[in-house]
């Protein structure tokens, strides 16, 4: 005689499918404990796929604003420092034509303007770290001050002429629908100081040159009116170089705002795609018990008979 389980076919089915399921949930416990994130794959982020993709979209392209912004401040840092030169170089110059006035010597006087002139076009021409000329504008591949000597600028018909920057100048995206110029021209920044190094070379070369000891009246009378001209070289550089300041400091603005962003959409993007660790270790436990239950149960079916259950005979002596 046969004796049937007492299990049926529908009950096994059913265990089955609780196994099938309980290692489903067990390997995705799994692979979030170990990667940390909901789901490998936009598919097992269901309909927050959308969200997700905006908030990190928006997060790239803070960063991307926050790098250009980075460069551009570094640049207008360098432009500070050149700014605050140039206007150096002018008040040396004033310092030199007040001195020649007082002693009555203006005999090293050329000397020093050559020597000025060299300091202002070596910051002119002076290039970045990727050899593109900083004062160039948009023709930041040709240096902006083609006179390489104060003889050669003397020789020129105009200062204008001793220039070939571009006409536009830099500018950097710093977020959506927010541009800030940084850029400035050679012309713009040294039209004014090569201007009056160029009137003392053209007055030097000229009928009532050439400057050495005691001085000419035609000659002091040159120098007392360079004066004004050269501090008011002198004080527009300063504008320059605070107008510089003014827009380092916007970046600086902007780079926070950016980097709060950034910190802001990958927060979002974080708790939409990163999985809590203590919950996810919670469930990963929560599901090796869910498993080992199932195959438990469904051990002990496939041994269940109907002899568990008949009566045991007993013997009398």
């Amino acid at each position: 005689m046969t004796i049937d389980r007492v299990a049926t076919n529908t009950q096994m089915q059913y265990m089955l499918q609780q196994i099938n399921q309980a290692n489903l949930n067990l390997n995705q416990s799994q692979q979030q404990v170990a990667s940390g994130k909901v789901a490998s794959d936009y598919g097992g982020l269901g309909d927050k796929v959308a969200v997700l993709q905006a908030a990190q979209s928006a997060s790239a392209r803070a960063d991307a604003y926050q790098t250009a912004t980075q460069l551009a401040l570094t640049q207008t840092d360098l432009q500070n420092t050149q700014l605050t030169t140039l206007g150096d170089l002018a008040g040396q110059l004033r310092q030199a034509v007040t001195t020649a006035l007082a002693n009555n010597d203006a005999s090293t006087l050329m000397t020093q303007a050559q020597n000025i002139y060299d300091q202002a076009v070596q910051i002119l021409n002076s290039q970045d770290a990727n050899g593109n000329y900083i004062y160039g504008g948009d023709k930041d591949d040709t240096p902006p001050v083609t006179a390489t000597n104060l003889s050669d600028l003397s020789a020129l018909p105009s200062v204008s002429d001793a220039f070939a920057n571009g006409t536009l100048t830099r500018s950097v995206d710093v977020g959506d629908g927010e541009n800030v110029q940084i850029g400035l021209l050679a012309s713009d920044v040294g039209t004014s100081l090569l201007q009056s190094l160029k009137d003392i070379a053209d007055f030097n070369a000229g009928p009532n040159g050439t400057f050495g000891q005691d001085l000419t009246s035609a000659q002091n009378d040159f120098l007392s009116s360079a004066i004004p001209q050269i501090t008011s070289v002198d004080q527009d550089l300063n504008n320059t170089a605070a107008a510089n300041g003014y827009t380092y400091n916007r970046l600086q603005d902007a780079i926070g705002r950016q980097q709060s962003l950034s910190t802001l959409y990958k927060g979002f993007a974080s708790d939409l795609s990163d999985v809590d660790m203590a919950t996810a270790v919670s469930n990963l436990n929560q599901n090796q018990v869910a498993l080992q239950a199932a195959l438990q149960v469904t051990s002990q079916l496939n041994q269940v008979s109907l002899l568990n259950y008949l009566p045991v005979a007993t013997t009398t002596g």
